[in-house]
């Protein structure tokens, strides 16, 4: 029987010569999309592929920042609590139709509906604290957005990419009864055509008007300079290999065992780059034993980090003890403190945390995508090396998850999806156990810089923060942030311009060879 993704790749091989496929670039997806309604049932790859043909009024810059998109300006009244967003000018539709305010407070109304199942309408309604009580268009080219309370963090919500960029759409998104149709954005890419489980089809947006500048992020500058993009779904990793030589997949993400050897042919570009995405080992605090700051301090002693990334991956993995990734603004010197390898001092802590040799659990899961077990079996190792005895239980991805929310371990091998501001990458685990046993950082001082840092905008102030947050996380370790992720992308020969981004392709700006 022959596979999909093979029968996949024959098709294009079929097609190859005509002059369209030519003009065509055909980007490799490990899986189908979820769907094309922003926000709503998805995963990074539909996030991906959907913000290629919406856009919200803001967006995240390289470092983290947040710049404009279809706001061309943006003033916060003195209280904070007022956002008032003027939009560029003489920007359209797909269908033709002019964007106006009134666009962007329908379409707001509509994510606030929780028949519309937006996965961030917590975020905004309240219940997570940050409440958007009013949104109005005061001119055809002016919204004002009102807050309950100051928060440094409302623009980097709304720029979340999980959230879809809080995306304008056209009312002709929607079908008659107002169930979901297809996405009519103003993005550099349209919608022409979606084959469940095989490709998704765009087609280059020619009333696209960019923004100037190059690649920035999910900001800047978003030419289409392609006719047209086809998303192949090709979950099949030697399919994927063997569509890149042959010149059938222009683009794909790779595994990095097949990194050694695309890099010997002629043909193929390999790039490896660091994300925000995190993985860490977490202590329960709760537990008798972590909750003496000595026994975490032991263990942390007790990591040879520059030896466990060599055995973890062949990529060029640095080890990272900060939250906070090296691309961001925010990635100071104090950043660079971390945790020292020292057995000696890892035996003297456990002494004196009075360890006597009890057997310790590592929780892990066995998901395939992740380097969690691997983790879990080198820390194991390391941690008997200084006498301490450990066994892991590994567990499925789902048990794992309820396990982590639960707060359910004595220690944990987890991975943490990127957040690009610091202030959400610390909330990932500081907060009251109490409320949420999946935090880790119960320290109510800790909680309270990390509140102020989410409500002032200042970004010296916000750095000193920060930077006292690392020294107090260093000193407490309420966990061991262990490296970040990296990825590797290759591209074929005539591919120009492709640029990877957080675990993100983006199309735009990319060009093909005559």
């Amino acid at each position: 029987m022959i596979r999909r993704p093979l029968a996949a790749l024959a098709v294009l091989s079929a097609i190859a010569a005509t002059p369209l496929a030519a003009q065509t670039l055909t980007v490799a997806l490990k899986a189908d999309i979820r769907g094309t309604n922003p926000g709503v049932n998805r995963d990074d790859d539909t996030d991906a592929v959907t913000l290629h043909m919406v856009e919200g009024l803001v967006a995240y810059r390289e470092g983290g920042t947040v710049g404009s998109m279809l706001a061309e300006k943006i003033e916060t009244s003195p209280d904070g609590l007022t956002y008032t967003f003027e939009l560029r000018k003489g920007l359209s539709f797909h269908n033709g139709a002019p964007l106006t305010a009134q666009d962007v407070v329908w379409s707001w109304q509509r994510y606030m509906d929780p028949k519309t199942e937006w996965r961030c309408l917590a975020d905004f309604d309240g219940r997570n604290g940050l409440k958007v009580e009013a949104v109005e268009a005061v001119s055809p080219t002016t919204v004002r957005m009102r807050i309950n309370e100051a928060n440094a963090l409302f623009l980097f919500s709304l720029a979340r990419t999980d959230c879809g960029s809080a995306a304008v759409i056209h009312k002709d998104s929607l079908n008659p009864d107002g169930s979901w149709k297809a996405p009519v954005g103003t993005g550099p890419f349209k919608l022409s055509e979606w084959k469940r489980g095989q490709q998704i089809v765009l087609t280059r947006f020619d009333g696209y008007q960019s923004l100037p500048g190059g690649l920035d992020g999910f900001a800047g500058g978003k030419r289409p300079l392609v006719p047209e993009v086809k998303f192949l779904v090709v979950p099949d990793a030697a399919s994927v290999k063997a569509g890149l030589l042959s010149g059938q997949i222009d683009i794909a993400e790779v595994l990095s065992s097949d990194v050694a050897a695309l890099r010997k042919e002629k043909g193929v570009t390999v790039q490896t780059v660091p994300t925000a995405a995190r993985h860490a080992l977490l202590f329960q605090t709760n537990d008798p034993v972590f909750r003496k700051p000595a026994m975490r301090k032991a263990l942390a002693a007790a990591i040879d980090f520059g030896q466990l990334v060599a055995i973890i991956s062949d990529l060029d993995v640095k080890p990272n003890n900060s939250t906070i990734h090296a691309k961001s603004t925010y990635r100071s010197e104090v950043q660079n403190l971390s945790f020292h390898y020292d057995p000696a001092l890892a035996k003297k802590l456990l002494a004196e945390a009075g360890y006597k040799g009890e057997r310790l659990k590592i929780t892990t899961n066995n998901r395939k995508s992740s380097p969690s077990f691997n983790i879990a079996v080198v820390l194991q190792s390391m941690f008997q090396a200084v006498g301490v005895n450990s066994d892991i239980d590994v567990v499925e991805w789902a048990t794992h998850m309820d396990r982590f929310l639960k707060g359910n371990y004595q220690l944990m091998v987890h991975s943490y999806s990127a957040r690009l501001d610091p202030a959400l990458s610390f909330e990932h685990f500081t907060g009251p156990k109490a409320d949420q046993p999946r935090k880790v950082w119960d320290d109510p001082a800790v909680i309270a810089l990390l509140d102020k840092a989410s409500k002032i905008e200042n970004v010296a102030e916000r750095q000193a923060i920060f930077d006292d947050l690392h020294k107090r996380m260093i000193d407490d370790v309420p966990l061991v942030m262990l490296f970040n992720s990296v990825e590797a992308w290759a591209s074929t020969a005539r591919v120009e311009g492709f640029v990877p981004w957080e675990s993100r392709i983006r199309a735009w700006e990319v060009s093909l060879k005559k």
